[in-house]
């Protein structure tokens, strides 16, 4: 059980150049980023946080989502509109809108909508990196209802070949 009255004692001063962040999908200064078959607004990024985590909503399009990978840090996902199936070490659960699925930090997952509709969902990634990560990986895109660029098979290859590259950096491991 935690002490919190000599937890509290430790606490640092306030650090007055940290401002409060309001973040909203709609916001014109929104960077939307085309990645995995979806768009993803960055709505916090790392830099906002102190890197303590991000927020990223994500539209997930039927048949979108990555391919199997595992990183070393907690990944939470609130599922807001559709349905996503979470494949967690090699188990398929389908989790509906409303619910909150918790990815353990290094454990193998990915998801997919497979549903028939799009699906809408909040990940927060904590420490943040995350965000940075599909900044390099992904193209950047006018808004969150935007098409993905249309990429020759080329330019798909390297897009691939970039993530696989930088998942290292980013403390992440394609499977």
């Amino acid at each position: 059980m935690t002490d919190f009255n000599s937890a509290a004692a430790g606490i640092p001063d306030d650090d007055p150049t940290r401002t409060l962040t309001v973040a909203s999908p709609d916001d014109p200064a929104t960077t939307y980023i085309s990645l995995a078959g979806g768009n993803y607004a960055i709505l916090i990024t790392g830099k906002q946080t102190n890197g303590q985590y991000c927020l990223i909503d994500m539209r997930v399009p039927d048949g979108g989502g990555p391919p199997p990978h595992r990183h070393d840090f907690e990944e939470m996902f609130t599922i807001l509109e559709g349905e996503i199936e979470f494949t967690f070490r090699d188990e398929k659960r389908s989790v509906r809108a409303g619910s909150t699925v918790n990815i353990p930090a290094n454990a193998p997952h990915n998801f997919r909508n497979v549903s028939g509709a799009p699906a809408r969902m909040l990940c927060m990634c904590t420490p943040a990196a995350q965000d940075e990560y599909f900044l390099r990986v992904g193209d950047e895109v006018a808004s969150k209802d935007a098409p993905p660029p249309r990429l020759t098979d080329d330019e798909k290859a390297e897009r691939r070949q970039r993530a696989v590259e930088l998942a290292p950096v980013y403390r992440t491991e394609m499977l």
